[in-house]
C-alpha cells in the first residue's frame, strides 16, 4: 500500500491545509472502493494498483480538481512555509529597527525625538519592503515549479514510479533554517542602517563616535556586494525551510549560492579600500593606546591578522556547510 500512501501525499500537499484532511479520507476511499471492485475481495497486487492510480491520473491534475479553478499567488505547497518565513522576517525587521532605536537613545538621549523619527520611517520602509521581498521570493518559486511540472508532462506521461516518497528521514529541524534566516537578516539590516556603529565605541563624557572597521569612504559597491552576499543566506535558509529534509537538490543550491557568496566576499575584502586604512591612528588619536607601544604592536598584528584570515574562515564556514549537507543526504539515503 506504499504508493497508495505516497500518491495520496503528492495530491494533498497541493491543496489547502484546511482541505487535506477531508480529501485524504476521500481520495483513500475512493481508491479502496476501486480495488475492491477490480480485484473481488482478493489481495490487490502492485500492478492492479498502478493501474488504479493511472486511473486517477497525475496528482498535480487531480490536485488541481479538487482546488477548483482557484489561481494562488503562492499555492498551497508553499504557503505554509511562506506564512513561516514572512513571519520570521517581519518579526526580526521590527525587532533590529527597535533595538537600534533603543541602543541609539541610550547612547545619546538628548536626541530621542530624532531617533524615534528615524524608528518610524525605517519601520515605514523596512517592514513592507521585507514584506515586498520575501512575497516576490515565493512567488517566483511558485512559477517556477508550475513551470517544471508542465515540462516535465510535456516531456514524458506520468506514471506511479514517479511519486514523491514521504519524507521520514533527513528531515531539516524547523528551528536549524528559521535561526539561519533570524541571524542573516539582524546581520543585513545591521548593514543597512548601522554601519556607523560597527567598530570600536568611544566615551568621552557618554558616547562620542565609533572607530570603524570599515572605510566610512569606502565604494558603495562593497556593501551592495555584501548585502547580496546576505540577502543569499536568507534564500539558503529559506529552501531549507521549504523543503523541510535534506536532499541533492538542496546540496546543489547550498554551493551554488555559497560559491557565488565566497567569490563576492573575498573580492570585497580584498579590496585596498574596504577596511579602515587609518585604524590603528584613529586609536592613538582617541588614547586608546600608546603609539610606539609594546600594545600598539601587538594590536595592529591583530588588526592586519584579522583582515587576511576573516574571508579563510567565511570560506571554510561554507565549504563545511556544503559538506555537511552531503553528510545529511548520505545518510538520510542509508
Amino acid at each position: 500500500m506504499e504508493l497508495i500512501d505516497r500518491y495520496i501525499y503528492a495530491v494533498t500537499q497541493k491543496i489547502p491545509t484546511s482541505q487535506r484532511k477531508d480529501i485524504e479520507k476521500e481520495l483513500r476511499g475512493l481508491i479502496e472502493d476501486m480495488l475492491e471492485e477490480r480485484t473481488q475481495g482478493k489481495q490487490a497486487t502492485e500492478k492492479e494498483i498502478e493501474e488504479i492510480l493511472l486511473e486517477l491520473g497525475n496528482p498535480r491534475e487531480l490536485a488541481l480538481q479538487y482546488r477548483g479553478t482557484k489561481r494562488f499567488l503562492i499555492g498551497p505547497e508553499l504557503f505554509d512555509s511562506y506564512l513561516l518565513v514572512l513571519r520570521i522576517v517581519l518579526i526580526s525587521v521590527g525587532a533590529i529597527i527597535a533595538s537600534v532605536f533603543v541602543i541609539k537613545t541610550m547612547l545619546n538621549p538628548i536626541s530621542i525625538l530624532d531617533y524615534f523619527i528615524e524608528c518610524i520611517v525605517s519601520a515605514v520602509t523596512g517592514l513592507p519592503s521585507a514584506f515586498g521581498w520575501t512575497t516576490l521570493g515565493f512567488a517566483i518559486a511558485e512559477r517556477a515549479s508550475e513551470l517544471k511540472a508542465k515540462d516535465l508532462q510535456i516531456e514524458k506521461k506520468w506514471t506511479p514510479k514517479d511519486l514523491p516518497t514521504i519524507p521520514q528521514t533527513g528531515t531539516i529541524k524547523r528551528s536549524e533554517p528559521i535561526v539561519g534566516i533570524i541571524f542573516y537578516t539582524v546581520l543585513l539590516l545591521f548593514f543597512l542602517s548601522s554601519m556607523n556603529y560597527f567598530g570600536i565605541w568611544t566615551f568621552r563624557d557618554g558616547f562620542s563616535g565609533t572607530i570603524p572597521f570599515i572605510n566610512e569612504n569606502a565604494d558603495n559597491l562593497f556593501i551592495l556586494f555584501i548585502i547580496i552576499t546576505l540577502g543569499f543566506g536568507i534564500l539558503k535558509e529559506s529552501l531549507k525551510l521549504i523543503y523541510g529534509r535534506w536532499n541533492l537538490k538542496i546540496v546543489l543550491f547550498t554551493l551554488i549560492l555559497n560559491t557565488l557568496s565566497l567569490l563576492l566576499v573575498i573580492y570585497v575584502i580584498n579590496q585596498p579600500d574596504f577596511w579602515n586604512p587609518n585604524f590603528m591612528e584613529q586609536l592613538v588619536e582617541h588614547n586608546l593606546v600608546q603609539a610606539d607601544s609594546e600594545a600598539f604592536t601587538v594590536i595592529q598584528n591583530i588588526w592586519e591578522q584579522l583582515t587576511k584570515w576573516v574571508p579563510i574562515l567565511f570560506a571554510v564556514g561554507l565549504v563545511w556547510d556544503v559538506i555537511d549537507g552531503l553528510y545529511r543526504v548520505r545518510k538520510a539515503n542509508k
